[in-house]
């Protein structure tokens, strides 16, 4: 299990999830059942798919219910293709703490699978080329761990995971300095090698002016694939390129065909279709 899921940020996540939606505890359980009720419960997929989040319903579990208590058993790692109708896990744990983390584990398992499926969708239709389908930050606040996690079982490329990561001059950086070239210019002295600058562009302009300044990445935003080709073959392999802006799946395969490094797509996290699994409790007769 990665490092990710032992760091303050992801168990400050879980501490919220619980903390939204049981402050005071589960009340519709509180009166029913004893501490020695115990319970099996099924995770089953009703769509085909990526699946993503087991190791996060896991830890969301393990929040109730100590692990010696309980025990989590599947076939399937975040990552795998699974079908509709597969177990993804069976759980038996005390009834009222499966109750009570359920809704907050199919929460992490429909929204990360259902990033991981779409993510895996637009890797498929540029495979065969070299470019790479990256995320964004456009991500649900406090879940961006999660969401990027998602996107890397899908087959997708993080990018930034946050402004403190690399330096993206975007419109209005670019407005405030009075242009590319200056922008450039006035960041760079300040930043380690090790961090780069990505430059946004609109018009082959931009883009040659991107190319003056030694940019290490340059953005191609919302440009109509014939700018886009001509963009690519200015550039022609002075900095890395990204396209970005309504790329819808119909089109990853054509702009891949150009030949940009990278595809950005804000809708892997900002627009997800909930990956569709239910969770079956029987009591321990």
């Amino acid at each position: 299990m990665t490092d990710i899921y032992n760091s303050e940020e992801f168990a400050t996540l879980i501490e919220l999830a619980y903390r939204e939606d049981a402050p005071t505890g589960d009340l519709s359980t509180r009166y029913l059942l004893s501490e020695s009720d115990r319970a099996i419960a099924t995770l089953i997929a009703k769509d085909d798919g990526i699946i993503s989040g087991l190791d996060v319903a896991y830890m969301v579990l393990c929040r109730c219910t100590p692990e010696e208590e309980m025990t989590f058993t599947s076939e399937y790692e975040d990552g795998d293709e699974v079908r509709k109708g597969d177990i993804l896990a069976t759980i038996e744990a005390p009834y009222a703490d499966l109750l009570r983390a359920e809704r907050i584990m199919l929460n992490f398992l429909q929204r990360m699978s259902g990033i991981a499926t779409y993510t895996y969708q637009c890797v498929q239709c540029v495979a065969g080329t070299k470019t790479r389908i990256l995320d964004t930050r456009k991500t649900v606040p406090g879940h961006r761990l999660t969401d990027k996690m998602a996107v890397r079982h899908g087959g997708g490329t993080n990018h930034r995971a946050s402004l403190s990561d690399m330096v993206m001059l975007k419109d209005n950086h670019i407005a405030m300095a009075g242009g590319i070239l200056p922008a450039v210019e006035e960041v760079r002295p300040h930043l380690p090698i090790s961090i780069r600058i990505e430059v946004e562009t609109s018009t082959l302009e931009e883009v040659q002016e991107a190319i003056d300044a030694g940019a290490d990445i340059i953005m191609l935003d919302n440009m109509d694939l014939e700018t886009m080709r001509r963009a690519v073959d200015l550039i022609d392999g002075q900095a890395e390129v990204e396209a970005s802006g309504n790329m819808t799946a119909e089109r990853l395969a054509a702009v891949a065909a150009i030949g940009v490094d990278y595809i950005s797509i804000g809708a892997l996290t900002h627009s997800v279709r909930a990956f569709d699994i239910s969770m079956k409790i029987k009591p321990i007769q």
